[in-house]
């Protein structure tokens, strides 16, 4: 498979779009983004995180052969089983990779341990609690169902079936399944390798002088982190200074390296916004204005049809619109399916008096009952306050009041793989 980049108009919005909503803006997105990257092989055992760019079919069956669920003895049930049950016990044992030789004559029983591949002559098991042996005879009282204790032959999988999608991003859960089934090399595609580079005079790494009205950087360590949790290739393309020239430098740089580049600021219509101007003039640009707080601008553009994401400047904006958008967007690229956050109703632990006309996300954590507290300010300069809270409280659209105790929208990070 060869890669495939977006088309040049991919993010262009209809003429007459004015606000966009949340839910509209991340429908565009799924309906306009596609795989970018090419297709390679890997280990079954070594693919956590990686996506699936085929289906998985299983190569064995499981469990592959009938066996036991518990300790006990297996004979064939008849009919005329009724009253106390009598068998003789016949020499051997089935055990877990050691089975019983031979077929079980009729009206003997076998002792048979967990997991062991049940007998020819043996349909049915008694655990050894239910059992008394006497003189070389097990004892049992009827009344069991013929298949009692006895996994059955692809009772989980059966071979050839389809066990896993492609588009699925993997975990540790389908690298077991995998295995049970004997699948060893699988198609995945390669890792989606996202640049995250900061713009503006002002921003210095960690380190740094900032002697002369600069602040650190904040944005980048953040988003190059986030990119590895969500199983990218980070690639960090540093800072670039308030230049048309240097960010045209900086945007071939990152067209050889990347398949997806974030930035953050720079991205409005201000004199010192380069690279909104060097991507609207020469690339393509396009400012969708979300009805979101925070962050409401957000830029998608394409440079030599490389996606570019413009991130607020702000880190707080900018964590909140990499989770929002960046995030499925990323994957949607990466080759999986689409992906949204894991989230649930929760008490809130505060009160608030909301607008219409936007979505709101407050920075949140829940206290010990379970119930959501929210972060003393709203105010999205305040970084300490995404590093305090441990998920997202998610507003809707319309106006609304909250009090204590009403239920509201929780987003865990860990809902968006944090």
């Amino acid at each position: 498979m060869t890669a495939r980049g977006l088309k040049n108009d991919c993010f262009a919005l209809p003429a007459g779009v004015d606000w966009t909503p949340v839910d509209e803006a991340l429908d565009d997105l799924r309906r306009r983004l596609h795989g970018v990257t090419d297709v390679e092989t890997c280990a079954a055992a070594t693919a956590a995180g990686r996506i699936l760019a085929e289906p998985v079919a299983a190569r064995r069956a499981h469990p592959p052969f009938s066996n036991s669920a518990v300790d006990g003895y297996g004979f064939a049930l008849l009919d005329d089983h009724t009253g106390q049950v009598s068998m003789a016990l016949s020499a051997g044992r089935a055990a877990a990779g050691s089975p019983f030789e031979g077929v079980l004559p009729a009206g003997q029983a076998v002792r048979i341990l967990t997991g062991a591949q049940v007998p020819l002559g043996v349909d049915t098991i008694v655990l050894e609690e239910d059992v008394d042996l006497e003189n070389g005879r097990v004892e049992f009282a009827a009344g069991l169902k013929r298949g009692a204790n006895v996994r059955p032959k692809s009772e989980d999988v059966a071979k050839g079936d389809t066990i896993l999608p492609a588009g699925r991003v993997l975990g540790p859960q389908d690298l077991a399944l995998m295995a049970s089934v004997g699948v060893q090399d699988i198609n995945v595609f390669k890792r989606l390798r996202v640049g995250v580079l900061s713009t503006g005079d002002e921003i210095a790494a960690v380190g740094q002088d900032v002697s002369v009205a600069r602040i650190y950087d904040a944005n980048r360590p953040m988003l190059l982190a986030m990119i590895k949790k969500w199983g990218g290739v980070a690639v960090d393309l540093g800072r670039v200074d308030d230049s048309r020239d240097a960010t045209r430098v900086k945007l071939n740089a990152a067209h050889d390296v990347v398949d997806v580049l974030i930035t953050t600021g720079g991205a409005s219509a201000g004199d010192e916004d380069h690279l909104s101007a060097i991507l609207r003039t020469e690339g393509q640009l396009h400012s969708w204005r979300i009805a979101l707080k925070p962050g409401r601008p957000l830029a998608l553009g394409q440079w030599n049809r490389l996606p570019v994401f413009g991130l607020p400047g702000n880190p707080v904006a900018a964590f909140i619109c990499a989770l929002i958008f960046v995030r499925p967007a990323l994957f949607r690229l990466g080759g999986a399916d689409w992906i949204e956050a894991a989230g649930f109703d929760v008490p809130a632990a505060f009160s608030k008096v909301k607008k219409p006309g936007r979505r709101e996300y407050l920075r949140a954590r829940l206290d010990v009952s379970g119930c959501a507290q929210v972060f003393a300010s709203e105010g999205s300069g305040r970084v300490s306050g995404i590093s305090w809270a441990d998920g997202l409280v998610e507003l809707g659209d319309k106006a609304r009041t909250v009090s204590p105790g009403d239920r509201v929208r929780y987003f865990p990070y860990a809902g968006f793989g944090l």
